[in-house]
Formats: structure tokens, sequence, C-alpha cells
């Protein structure tokens, strides 16, 4: 499933949250390896690729939170941290995912939802990342292969 369209959805999702812009299609290999694994699982990708002129912001970031929510209730919150792989643009790598791990850390910290952390060798900062991560959040899982991480975020949602 990818934005903008919200529709329903029945049983258990996983949310692949994570860097798209100078990142690999990592969500659609994880996707691949999620249904691999079990086709029942439903999977929101945020990555898109849109026709010239059809992206609107707050449609992604409307279709993002939803999902994201709807994951916290019957799913859970995987993250992938791929290393970068070009450069087309000013903006910091994977800012919007930073973000959004810290805002997870503390949905899990605060509401127990499930989030299962993957990061790729050579994305920025992970040394502090697994280090924050592990103290605060002793029980989320921090792998470092996008398999083992996709693994682990099916298990989660499927017990």
């Amino acid at each position: 499933m990818q934005p903008p369209e919200i529709v329903d959805v029945d049983g258990p999702l996983i949310f692949l949250a994570g860097p798209i812009q100078d990142a690999p299609d990592w969500q659609s290999e994880a996707t691949g390896i999620i249904h691999s694994l079990r086709s029942d699982v439903v999977v929101a990708s945020p990555r898109k690729d849109y026709a010239e002129g059809t992206f609107v912001y707050e449609r992604q970031v409307d279709w993002e939170t939803h999902f994201l929510n709807r994951a916290a209730k019957q799913g859970a919150v995987m993250f992938w941290l791929a290393q970068r792989i070009s450069q087309t643009s000013d903006r910091a790598y994977a800012q919007t995912s930073r973000f959004e791990l810290g805002e997870w850390k503390i949905r899990h910290e605060r509401d127990w939802v499930k989030l299962i952390v993957g990061i790729q060798e050579g994305f920025g900062n992970e040394r502090y990342i697994r280090r924050r991560l592990g103290q605060d959040c002793p029980l989320v899982p921090i792998l470092s292969s996008l398999h083992r991480t996709c693994e682990i975020a099916v298990d989660s949602v499927v017990r």
C-alpha cells in the first residue's frame, strides 16, 4: 500500500519508516521480504514515484500519519536506516526519519508501540542511535540487516 489514498485495511500492518530521498529503494525490498514470510501482513510504504506535478506534501504527510497510527494500534513501526547513496539536495540526510524515530521511541516508551529498528552499516550517527535506543528502550530490537529486521517485524505482529 502506498500514498496518497487512505483506505481501510484489516489485520496486522507494518509501516516502513526510514529515508526515501537519496536512499536506495529499500522499501520495495522490505515489502518483498515481508510478503515472502507472511502474505497476510499489510505493508504501508511511504515511497512512491509521483508523476510530475502530482505530489501534494500535505496528502503525503497525512497518509503517513494515518498509517503510522494504524500500525501503532495493530501492527508495528519498522525503521530501516539505510546508508545514503546519493546527494540530490542540501537537506540533511534522513532528517524526517530521524525526527520520526525520536517520536516513535517516545511512543514505544509511553504506549508500548511495537518498534523495530534496523541500521545499515555506514548510516550517519549509527553509534549514537544504537546507544540511546539501547539505554532507553532495551526491548526494542536494533538489527544490522534488512532481512533480519523484516523477520523480527513480522514475528512481532503475528504473535
